[in-house]
């Protein structure tokens, strides 16, 4: 099995659901409310684990109710919660807004991932031992790079999502090998809104690209290859929160276990799929027979 490490945020998602969501200034009535346990890193490293790695958590929850729900949620996916601290005072949330159309609108409150700041005693060693390492941007930049930094130094795979999106350094992205961004993030951070633009943009800064696509699927590309898109299995979405992160953690699990890149992808782009059919995050993502029995179909 291979091994990944993730380094990321944990929430607790505050989900309403509605027919439409709502312009500024206006109120509208929504069908159902639900509370399921998320944050970009967490997604990541349930996907991963159900996906069929071992994986092991990095982060932060606070001592409130939703911290150890967030934890438990973790561990009864399969995730390795050692290296969770707990933290004194809330934990953090996302306020999510689903739409019939599948659609999101997300607001981040950081709460105990803030405290996120720097690698713990033990981290870098857990870190050092790991195939693969994980990170997002929903904890301070500084401990991001810090984890980059030791998983280059010890040749661990780094695969970075860049959101929520926001200018990197160039010292980050040097220790990164593969990025993988959703075309918006990847024109905000070139400029240029065309994926296969963003794509050759970012190639000047790390060796290898995913761009997702949304249900278009996603974009491969890679220096000295010819960029390539994968398609996504065409299914009726009924809420997209949590897909990208589904397709990333499988993404990185079928890559470490020696897949070539559009098998790859496309088992991840199946393990999304599955995803969207379903509400909730962490709550939506796929086990490793329900992949493997929508891929071989």
């Amino acid at each position: 099995m291979t091994h990944i490490a993730v380094l990321g945020s944990t929430n607790m998602d505050l989900v309403a659901y509605v027919a439409k969501a709502p312009q500024r200034g206006e109120t509208v009535t929504g069908r159902e409310f639900r509370t399921i346990p998320g944050g970009k890193g967490a997604n990541q490293a349930i996907a991963a684990a159900r996906a069929g790695a071992t994986v092991s958590m990095i982060g932060a929850v606070g001592n409130d109710s939703f911290g150890a729900r967030l934890r438990s949620t973790l561990e009864l996916s399969g995730v390795v919660t050692d290296h969770l601290r707990t933290t004194e005072g809330p934990s953090g949330t996302a306020h999510i807004v689903v739409d019939d159309e599948g659609g999101n609108a997300i607001v981040v409150i950081p709460g105990a991932n803030g405290t996120v700041d720097h690698l713990a005693p033990g981290d870098e060693g857990l870190i050092a031992s790991a195939d693969a390492l994980l990170l997002q941007l929903e904890i301070p930049l500084a401990a991001v790079l810090a984890g980059a930094r030791t998983a280059r130094d010890h040749g661990v795979r780094t695969v970075l999502t860049p959101a929520p999106a926001q200018p990197l350094s160039p010292e980050l992205l040097a220790a990164v090998d593969l990025l993988v961004p959703n075309e918006h993030e990847a024109a905000s951070l070139t400029g240029r809104t065309d994926p296969h633009g963003a794509a050759a943009a970012l190639l000047e800064q790390v060796p290898e690209v995913v761009v997702t696509l949304g249900a278009a699927g996603s974009l491969y590309a890679a220096r000295g290859t010819e960029p390539f898109t994968v398609p996504a299995p065409q299914v009726t979405a009924v809420d997209s929160t949590g897909a990208g992160d589904t397709f990333v953690g499988t993404l990185t699990v079928a890559l470490g276990e020696g897949r070539p890149v559009r098998e790859a992808l496309e088992w991840a782009a199946t393990a999304a799929a599955l995803s969207v059919q379903r509400t909730g995050a962490s709550a939506s993502m796929p086990y490793r027979s329900e992949i493997e029995a929508r891929y071989s179909a």
